[in-house]
């Protein structure tokens, strides 16, 4: 019950707009910090029936970056608002330990890197049917070490929203609009012709053709 009312007064948040701090309050988050002061995976209780926790865990173990992972819901109604790599760069500057953050929710993982010299892509969208660990896996395949990514803090705001462009209204003649009418006639006149003429071009030809028969 208490799992429940966090989630919805999270929810609440999100929907309303409020604005958050670099980490906003989130259970989630709280959740998967607190479980990564013993072992770097968190599986949220709704996923333990999918998450194949001991392989994921053999995963984390021979990577070759530190990987903190976190299984958890996602979605547009969770703070984050759909921004899969803004919620791992959150966990990531909640746990303040330099590494690769994976967030995954069972159809697609997401990560960054934080203080850590290292490329991690944002996103990676396995096959659905492969197992949590092979998915982990395959993300972890495409991280990339070397000095010349900077060990920077992950980003932990959102981008901000870009201005819808705006054209200017044309203003309503009569001299446009009868020039428009004539512009469409004559075009249809055209095109009317244009057709007459291959209609009976065609035409002429079938006759041809039958008093040559003839």
């Amino acid at each position: 019950m208490k799992r429940l009312i966090a989630l919805l007064v999270t929810t609440i948040f999100a929907l309303t707009g409020t604005a958050w701090a670099a980490t906003p309050a989130d259970p989630r988050i709280a959740a998967a910090t607190a479980a990564w002061a013993k072992q770097r995976l968190y599986v949220d209780p709704d996923f333990s029936s999918v998450a194949d926790s001991n392989e994921i865990a053999r995963v984390i173990a021979g990577s070759k970056v530190p990987v903190y992972v976190a299984v958890i819901p996602t979605g547009e109604w969770f703070p984050e608002r759909g921004d899969e790599a803004l919620l791992a760069g959150r966990l990531a500057v909640a746990n303040g330990k330099p590494g690769v953050y994976v967030v995954m929710d069972g159809y697609s993982t997401f990560g960054v890197a934080h203080e850590f010299a290292a490329y991690a892509p944002d996103s990676n969208w396995p096959a659905k049917e492969e197992p949590l660990s092979g998915q982990l896996a395959e993300y972890l395949a495409e991280v990339k070490v070397d000095d010349r990514y900077p060990a920077e803090a992950a980003r932990t705001t959102p981008y901000p929203e870009r201005p819808e462009s705006s054209y200017p209204e044309e203003r309503f003649t009569v001299g446009k609009a009868i020039g428009n009418g004539l512009g469409g006639g004559a075009l249809g006149l055209i095109g009317g012709g244009i057709l007459g003429g291959i209609v009976l071009g065609v035409a002429a030809m079938v006759a041809r053709r039958r008093e040559g028969r003839a």
